[in-house]
């Protein structure tokens, strides 16, 4: 649905990306993973068309990302980034209908109410329809912009595509647990999911394929199995990983780093 093929994006002098090819398909979920400054978020822009590239190309359903106009886009694919800051005040549920401009002058514009009311009661975030987006917890902000992404992909042909940009990262245990199997119910219903996360336990549990980046490298692109083998963990994040029961991994936080 979304593919990179030898991407390389520079900035300030260094390539914050170089040479990355994957392909993100339908009715999968797609994790990406790797230390900081890997270029994880990068990767997540370049292919959302909000970072552009030295070389390479990104095609949307074959067809190159540059040649797609903006509302086209927006109803094949949604984002959530790290954080969004509003300048204005609004409340939760006006948040959430933003999504719906794309879809304004198109026969799915009946759909609206029906799209944001399923979208937060989706995210669990339903209870906060009336509340001001400012006065929220940075989790609950999270969960708001997780309903905004699903309204806007309410009514897209399929294939769509969700990108999430560490989107677990401001939430607690268990709506870390709702988030992906959120998740993985939408890749059971054909959408193509991409998902940032620095928590490797997570990804296992969600992800069909994981990509691991090094300094702006694909390291792997493969099954957790594949991709998550202790020994890459060590390579990569510089101290050792141990599987344990339930097909975990533990860091030992105690050995000597990099």
């Amino acid at each position: 649905m979304i593919e990179a093929d030898g991407i390389t994006v520079r900035a300030g002098g260094r390539a914050l990306l170089e040479g990355v090819s994957l392909a993100l398909r339908p009715g999968e979920v797609l994790a990406v993973v790797g230390p900081n400054g890997a270029g994880k978020s990068t990767l997540l822009r370049a292919l959302a068309g909000d970072q552009a590239v030295a070389a390479g190309q990104v095609r949307v359903e074959g067809r190159a990302l540059r040649a797609w106009r903006p509302g086209e886009l927006a109803r094949r694919r949604a984002v959530v980034s790290q954080q969004v800051a509003l300048g204005f005040p609004m409340r939760a549920a006006e948040v959430v209908a933003l999504a719906r401009l794309p879809w304004h002058t198109t026969a799915q514009a009946g759909r609206d109410a029906a799209a944001i009311a399923l979208a937060m009661e989706q995210a669990g975030v339903a209870h906060l329809a009336g509340r001001a987006y400012r006065t929220l917890s940075g989790g609950e902000r999270q969960r708001v912009q997780v309903a905004r992404a699903l309204a806007q992909l309410d009514g897209a042909a399929a294939p769509a595509a969700l990108l999430l940009d560490e989107p677990t990262a401001s939430l607690d245990a268990g709506h870390r647990g709702q988030l992906l199997r959120l998740l993985r119910r939408l890749a059971a219903q054909g959408v193509a999911v991409l998902v940032v996360l620095h928590d490797l336990n997570e990804a296992a549990f969600v992800a069909d394929r994981v990509a691991m980046l090094i300094d702006g490298r694909l390291a792997v692109l493969g099954g957790v199995a594949e991709a998550l083998e202790p020994g890459l963990l060590q390579d990569a994040y510089g101290l050792p990983f141990r599987s344990v029961a339930g097909g975990g991994l533990l860091p030992d936080f105690g050995a000597a780093g990099r």
